[in-house]
């Protein structure tokens, strides 16, 4: 059943993504534990490697258009790729403990990290939409030609690259802000950046979790088969759409998401 589901959730998971720019994990891997009952290592580690290939593709379109930054994406790298790959051997160690116990830790991390992204975004989007003229304090920028500048970019990289190898969310919300935040990216570059990063943090991130032997492929085929063509529907359509009413729709959601897993029995 889950063959001919699976991809018509995804395409809807894909749109959303176009239209929002929403990380997809937050939404595919919360789908996976509570609608198709798969246990969260599982859909942790198949989400990963779904994941994988929409970046890749984003990220060489991106490339092609020169609409990124190399140098961002070079130095976060640089930490986010060791940092996954010390979730992964984190995953590595809970798993000798039992599967059971893996499962039970995974979802309340996975709750907390998706609550931290969506509070996070929540909150940046209210205070848009309610307060335009309030200006939060403004965060060092990052001087990348700079050793001090590189070594911090390498840090951030790694500590939320380690989040990304043990959840798989946040390999481009968190990322994302970031950006924003320390290296005041235009929006051009930013999608493209964000993009690009992932694409490699995941490519090693997946290479990771096939370690594990958690993915599962007959997951992984219909996530990708509903939501590549989403993703590329719902950016066609991303220009016409309110995207405030949309975002804070998608927020709800995941607030919800969020809290079942954090108190899942």
């Amino acid at each position: 059943m889950h063959f001919l589901l699976l991809p018509l959730f995804s395409f809807f998971v894909g749109i959303v993504v176009g239209l929002t720019g929403i990380g997809g994990a937050s939404l595919i891997t919360p789908m996976l534990i509570f609608v198709f009952q798969v246990p969260p290592s599982i859909a942790v580690s198949s989400d990963v490697v779904a994941a994988t290939l929409m970046k890749v593709v984003g990220g060489i379109k991106h490339w092609e258009q020169k609409t990124l930054d190399v140098e961002v994406v070079k130095w976060l790298a640089l930490g986010s790729v060791p940092g996954s790959l010390c979730g992964v051997g984190i995953l590595h160690f809970l798993r000798q403990t039992g599967e059971h116990h893996l499962d039970s830790i995974l979802l309340r991390m996975l709750g907390v990290m998706i609550l931290l992204v969506t509070v996070l975004a929540l909150v940046q989007l209210l205070l848009l939409t309610f307060f335009p003229k309030f200006s939060l304090p403004e965060l060092p920028k990052l001087d990348l030609t700079t050793n001090w500048g590189r070594f911090l970019t390498v840090v951030i990289g790694a500590v939320l690259g380690s989040f990304v190898g043990l959840t798989s969310v946040s390999s481009g919300s968190m990322f994302a802000l970031v950006m924003i935040g320390f290296f005041r990216l235009d929006a051009r570059k930013l999608v493209g950046t964000d993009i690009s990063q992932a694409a490699i943090l995941l490519l090693f991130t997946s290479l990771g979790h096939l370690t594990l032997g958690t993915v599962n492929w007959s997951l992984v085929l219909p996530i990708w088969l509903g939501s590549i063509p989403g993703v590329l529907l719902g950016a066609k359509i991303c220009k016409i759409a309110p995207q405030r009413p949309l975002r804070f729709i998608v927020y709800a959601i995941l607030m919800m998401v969020s809290w079942k897993l954090v108190y899942q029995v």
